[in-house]
């Protein structure tokens, strides 16, 4: 089975490439780098998937934690993301897509990979503009109950799905969603526990 290994940065999936150099089964995967955002990953992906075919995708890469039950460097398997900011706003308030009546706002993978590595799994949002603010926080978790954000997921979701290409989202915890704070991120941690985990599988697969 072909395998599509998609991330937004090089350097969330250093030690998979570096792995992959020294393994045999790098015939059988292939590494799109998107970059960062949906508009970059739906464009990347769109045109490498109209002339390729491939068995499986997977999403890699870090996120910050909204859910404080999970830890920095925790990995976990999106089982749904959201484009949380596709919509209108009105007033204060805020009217999603699917309640305007122009599409679905809430993504799962069409064939849901099974026998994954043991991980929690969880609910995202994808987003333009990272959370930083106490009060959007507040707002977006009182809204759609998110345990994750990225800036890539639901459109990578979204471009499998158009694809029928089953697929599944693998992301590390590099910091918790709060006013930007870096001295408390990990992302060294979050980059070795991801790409462990992204190896497990593709063990499992190949």
């Amino acid at each position: 089975m072909k395998l599509l290994l998609v991330a937004a940065t090089p350097f969330e999936i250093e030690p998979f490439k570096a792995w992959t150099a020294k393994s045999t089964k790098s015939r059988e995967i292939e590494i799109l780098i998107t970059g960062v955002g949906m508009v970059a990953t739906a464009f990347a992906m769109g045109r490498l998937l109209a002339s390729r075919q491939f068995g499986l995708a997977i999403n890699a890469g870090v996120a910050g934690a909204f859910d404080r039950n999970l830890a920095i460097g925790d990995v976990v398997h999106v089982a749904n993301d959201r484009f949380a900011e596709l919509g209108a706003e009105d007033g204060d308030g805020f009217i999603s897509i699917d309640e305007l009546g122009f599409g679905d706002s809430v993504l799962r993978p069409i064939r849901p990979l099974q026998n994954l590595p043991e991980m929690p799994i969880v609910s995202a949002i994808t987003v333009n503009k990272v959370h930083g603010n106490e009060l959007s926080i507040s707002k977006t978790l009182e809204r759609v109950s998110p345990q994750i954000e990225s800036m890539e997921g639901a459109a990578f979701v979204y471009a499998c799905n158009q694809f029928n290409l089953p697929s599944v989202q693998i992301r590390s915890i590099s910091n918790y969603v709060e006013r930007r704070n870096r001295d408390s991120w990990n992302i060294p941690l979050a980059i070795k526990n991801l790409n462990n985990t992204v190896i497990e599988l593709i063990n499992q697969l190949v």
